[in-house]
C-alpha cells in the first residue's frame, strides 16, 4: 500500500503559528521534502524534530518529484513544506502533487499560514470577494498590462511582491488605477509587522522597503456618472497624478468610446 503525501503549511514568520497536527505529521513522515533544508531546518530544531530531508524546488521539481513518488509507493508518506506558509501557493510542489494523484497516492493537506489570507483578514478591505494573483511580473510594461486587465475586478486583489520591486509596482498601481484603495502588508507575523493604508503615492511615501511583501488593491468603485463632462473626468484623474494619456485611455473605456474621440473632445 503506497504512503501519503502530506501538503504541510509551516509559519510564515512566528514560529508559534504551526498546528499540532502539523507538528505531529512532521514527526511521522518518513522524509521531509523541503524548499531549502538549511531554512526548514531552523523550525524542526525549534520543535525537537530529527528527520531525513530532501530538497524540493523550482530548479529539481521534475526529478525530484519522481524520486518522491517512487519512495511513496514503497509505503513511505512524505511531507511537503515550504519555506514560509502553504506549499504550492506562489511556492513549489505543483508537480508532486500531480504526479502523486497520477500515481494513486493519496495527498492530504495540513492547513496553517498563508501571507495572501493572512494580510487579507487585517487589511481593512472588503473580504466577500477576492483575487489571488501571486507575484507581479517584474517588467513595467507586464506589470501595467496585467493591472490594466485587472483593474475592473469588483473584488479585492491580492499580490505578492519583492521588496527591491515594491516602489515600482506602487507607481504602476497608481498609473492603471489611480487613487484607489490600497494596503500594502510586510514582515506579517514578525516583530516588525507594518500595515499602510492608502492610496499608492501615500503608501510609497511610507515605506521601508524590507521584508516579504503582499500587496492588496481595493475593488473597482462604480463608474463615474455619464453626465460629468468628459473633459472633467480627465482633469481629476490627472490629479491624481495619472498620465495624460492614461487618463485619456481610462475615461474612454469607461464611456465606451475611443481614445480619439475623447483627446478630440479635451483638446477643443
Amino acid at each position: 500500500m503506497p504512503g501519503i503525501l502530506y501538503v504541510v503549511a509551516t509559519p510564515i514568520g512566528n514560529l508559534e503559528d504551526i498546528t499540532l497536527r502539523a507538528l505531529r505529521i512532521l514527526k511521522e513522515a518518513a522524509l521531509i521534502a523541503c524548499e531549502d533544508t538549511r531554512h526548514s531546518r531552523k523550525l524542526l530544531d525549534h520543535y525537537g524534530i530529527s528527520k531525513p530531508m530532501v530538497s524540493y524546488h523550482d530548479h529539481n521539481e521534475p526529478e525530484r518529484a519522481a524520486q518522491i513518488v517512487a519512495q511513496l509507493e514503497t509505503g513511505e508518506s512524505v511531507a511537503l513544506v515550504s519555506d514560509a506558509g502553504t506549499p504550492l501557493i506562489s511556492d513549489p510542489g505543483y508537480r508532486l502533487v500531480t504526479a502523486a494523484i497520477a500515481a494513486g497516492i493519496a495527498v492530504v493537506p495540513i492547513p496553517g499560514p498563508n501571507a495572501a489570507i493572512t494580510a487579507l483578514s487585517a487589511s481593512g478591505l472588503p473580504t466577500d470577494a477576492f483575487r489571488f494573483c501571486g507575484f507581479l511580473p517584474p517588467k513595467t510594461s507586464q506589470r501595467r498590462k496585467l493591472l490594466e486587465e485587472l483593474k475592473s475586478e469588483s473584488c479585492t486583489l491580492i499580490f505578492y511582491e519583492a521588496p527591491h520591486r515594491i516602489a515600482e509596482a506602487l507607481d504602476d498601481i497608481a498609473a492603471v488605477m489611480g487613487t484607489r484603495e490600497i494596503v500594502v502588508a510586510r514582515e506579517l507575523t514578525k516583530l516588525h509587522e507594518q500595515f499602510l493604508r492608502g492610496t499608492s503615492a501615500a503608501v510609497r511615501d511610507n515605506l521601508s522597503a524590507r521584508g516579504e511583501i503582499t500587496i492588496l488593491i481595493g475593488k473597482a468603485q462604480s463608474p463615474d456618472p455619464v453626465d460629468t463632462p468628459i473633459e472633467d473626468q480627465v482633469r481629476e484623474l490627472e490629479k491624481q497624478g495619472m498620465p495624460r494619456m492614461d487618463a485619456i485611455k481610462q475615461v474612454a473605456k469607461s464611456r465606451g468610446l475611443s481614445k480619439r474621440e475623447v483627446y478630440k473632445k479635451v483638446s477643443e
